[in-house]
């Protein structure tokens, strides 16, 4: 089985080539290699490979960003989605879609989850984009999975965790304020990736959740983080408008796997089970690549 994996250099894209490339044939492809809002260049990409499995995990991600480059956003979230679609359907290949959380508006009493047949309504220009990047692939083509997921890390590229990390190790007395009115599932990237695979094998089609079970606080993720990486560090519990950003985030980002699980294809963990698993993994490496930022 060949596959295309766009987004190839990305956090979760390096786990997808490293979990998939034991098995399938992966063409890993970064921007650098594969403009995909350039449809002639995907058209080209897609002849070249003939691929039976498409799976794109690029999109543009700064959220604060895409308030401010709605076109780029819009571009790279939508316009690049359909391109995909549209000329994956040509060679009767599956579309495999990373999406998030930011599609609904959040509203909901915790811990009350979000399941796939709810009704979207985002709140920013990103999920705006991530949404209609959702119903262009809808429209292109039925030979789809969209799978949903939130509050991803992992040991390649930058994220929430790494950033702790960072500013606590830099002044470990400096009180940090992280948001503690937000709640959500934290979702490794290399879980993730696994899953994608049993979605692969199972045949999976439409629209899927895949985070990791049970949910936490922005606050109560990066003290348990810092904790088992032994770090000293003083963190403030504060609320989302003392922390002020430029697009508005969910306030419940909880998701539940309701069709993994029905399908009996669910592999995702508990959060902190799989954090200390990561933890466990590559704590050295992650002071390592700290050191060496902090020695150029």
């Amino acid at each position: 089985m060949k596959i295309l994996l766009t987004g190839g250099t990305g956090q979760l894209g390096r786990d997808c080539k490293k979990v998939l490339g034991n098995r399938f044939q992966v063409f890993s492809l970064g921007s650098k290699d594969l403009d995909i809002t350039d449809e002639a260049a995907v058209g080209q990409m897609m002849a070249h490979v003939n691929p039976d499995i498409v799976l794109n995990c690029a999109a543009f991600t700064k959220v604060d960003d895409c308030e401010t480059k709605k076109k780029l956003a819009w571009k790279v979230n939508v316009e690049g989605p359909k391109y995909l679609a549209k000329i994956s359907r040509n060679y009767d290949a599956k579309i495999i879609h990373i999406s998030t959380d930011y599609v609904f508006d959040g509203l909901r009493m915790v811990p009350d989850p979000y399941v796939e047949t709810d009704e979207t309504s985002p709140l920013s220009q990103y999920g705006l984009t991530k949404l209609e990047g959702e119903k262009a692939i809808r429209r292109a083509t039925e030979n789809h999975v969209i799978l949903r997921t939130a509050w991803v890390y992992g040991i390649n590229g930058k994220n929430f965790l790494k950033t702790m990390l960072r500013i606590a190790i830099k002044d470990p007395g400096k009180e940090i304020k992280v948001v503690n009115d937000q709640f959500g599932s934290p979702t490794w990237s290399f879980r993730l990736a696994k899953q994608i695979e049993k979605v692969i094998d199972g045949n999976g089609q439409g629209t899927y959740h895949a985070t990791s079970e049970g949910y936490c606080t922005w606050y109560k993720l990066a003290t348990h983080f810092l904790e088992e990486m032994k770090i000293p560090h003083s963190l403030l519990p504060c609320t989302t408008e003392e922390f002020p950003t430029p697009a508005r985030r969910p306030l419940n980002s909880i998701l539940e796997n309701a069709r993994i699980k029905e399908s009996g294809l669910q592999l995702m963990q508990a959060w902190k089970e799989d954090l200390d698993q990561f933890v466990s993994l590559f704590k050295e490496r992650l002071l390592d690549e700290l050191k060496e930022e902090t020695e150029k």
